[in-house]
């Protein structure tokens, strides 16, 4: 499956999100990629929503991962600041690619990618003019 979607506003980013939480199932794993700004907490912002977690989605970036409760789990783990695979081992946070439960969120992607586990969704998210992004998703 590859979908690509052009949105023209945070607003219509955050929709996108929302409409893949109803094709989301547990144990999934959503592989966000894009450079600074590019929309990919504002993606998951939505994909939370869209799993009905009422919480307020906070960027983990300096925690690592979160997790809220929601129609499943949701977990949302950043891989910007990771350096090695290890450092998820060392914190625990492994279990969550895939999750035992629930779905998985996960920020710079690309960063870990032989941690992403066969069968993910990526979600690449591009710029394409000052509020535009090119969404491309694809499992």
């Amino acid at each position: 499956m590859e979908r690509i979607v052009i949105t023209h506003s945070p607003d219509e980013t955050e929709e996108v999100g929302v409409g893949l939480a109803s094709h989301v199932r547990d144990g999934d794993v959503v592989a966000l990629v894009g450079e600074l700004g590019a929309g990919k907490t504002t993606f998951v912002k939505g994909l939370a929503r869209g799993l009905f977690v009422k919480d307020v989605i906070l960027s983990p970036s300096f925690l690592l991962a979160r997790s809220y409760p929601g129609r499943l789990p949701f977990h949302h783990l950043d891989a910007y600041r990771i350096t090695s695979p290890h450092e998820l081992s060392e914190v625990g946070l492994l279990e969550l690619l895939p999750p035992a439960d629930g779905v998985t969120a996960v920020e710079w992607a690309d960063r870990i990618p032989d941690l992403i586990p066969r069968g993910a969704i990526w979600v690449t998210l591009e710029h394409a003019g000052e509020d535009r992004r090119r969404i491309t998703l694809r499992r």
